[in-house]
């Protein structure tokens, strides 16, 4: 039980995570903070936080957890706003997409106290997001990977395996390296080629009245479209390497059938499909190494 959590950043994924420590009864108390006032009142409102902070340091004041749920972008600058309150014993997580540059953030901002932190990506979230979405169960069967630094305190490591388990979580840990690597394939890229794919469509002359011909096949391909705009800016030029990495390997991907389509080889045609069929069917979501949501 912890005696108060500290929510910086009271959207979609702040606040579900709050949602599900009171569900759980795992907390006694939740102090947030967002920039817009507006936000944190109506998250008062819905009963995700008890009081609303002014500053993202006053959400840290007094609070045993802290969930940092700001876009990628904007954890350094947090991570500078709260530097003079953490504290040894007290857990620091956030919810990034990447983790290379939240951990060199961490190293650079916090330095000594950077023991605290316990970088986390719950693989989870809404096509919509904002704190009218947040819910309690959005963590519930969805795994959760957390990359913690050499000098992370230990006891702590375990503290943040143990809080997301017992929201429904299953905790995997990995170096942020290969974390990167791994999204940047399972989830960075499809947002990318969702954007794209949407946008190509769209943009034709006759993109309109296609789309109003689309059924659930492209509603489907395109879900991820309707993502957050700052957010998904946010998460591909900090992963930018990796997912130009992906993205050359898509290239090749889509070569290689343009070619046989172009030269009439149906029976080569037929092998690439049958091979992407194959491998979709046996792939099941939540095996080591996979990933959905975010």
């Amino acid at each position: 039980m912890f005696n108060q959590l500290g929510v910086i950043g009271c959207g979609l994924m702040g606040g579900s995570f709050a949602l599900a420590l009171k569900r759980a009864g795992l907390v006694k108390r939740v102090i947030g903070y967002s920039k817009s006032p507006s936000t944190t009142a109506r998250a008062k409102e819905m009963g995700v936080i008890d009081v609303a902070a002014e500053s993202a340091l006053l959400a840290v004041a007094g609070s045993d957890i802290v969930l940092i749920a700001v876009p990628v972008a904007a954890t350094e600058g947090t991570f500078k706003a709260i530097r003079h309150l953490v504290e040894p014993g007290v857990l620091f997580m956030d919810v990034g997409s990447t983790k290379r540059d939240v951990v060199d953030a961490a190293r650079r901002v916090l330095r000594e106290r950077v023991g605290s932190f316990v970088p986390a990506h719950p693989i989870a979230g809404k096509e919509l997001s904002g704190i009218q979405h947040a819910d309690a169960t959005l963590y519930n069967g969805r795994q959760v990977i957390l990359t913690p630094l050499a000098q992370t305190a230990p006891e702590l490591t375990q503290k943040a395996t143990d809080v997301w388990s017992a929201i429904g979580a299953q905790v995997l840990k990995m170096t942020p390296e290969n974390h990167d690597a791994a999204f940047a394939a399972v989830s960075h890229l499809p947002h990318l080629l969702a954007f794209a794919y949407f946008n190509a469509v769209v943009n034709q002359p006759a993109g309109k009245d296609f789309l109003s011909l689309a059924g659930p096949g492209f509603r489907d391909f395109t879900r991820i479209a309707a993502s957050s705009p700052e957010m998904w800016r946010d998460v591909l030029v900090a992963n930018r390497e990796e997912v130009l990495k992906q993205s050359q390997r898509f290239r090749h991907a889509l070569d290689a059938l343009e070619h046989v389509i172009r030269s009439g080889n149906a029976d080569a045609l037929e092998d690439l499909i049958r091979g992407a069929a194959e491998g979709r069917a046996g792939w099941q979501m939540g095996s080591p190494r996979s990933g959905s949501g975010r």
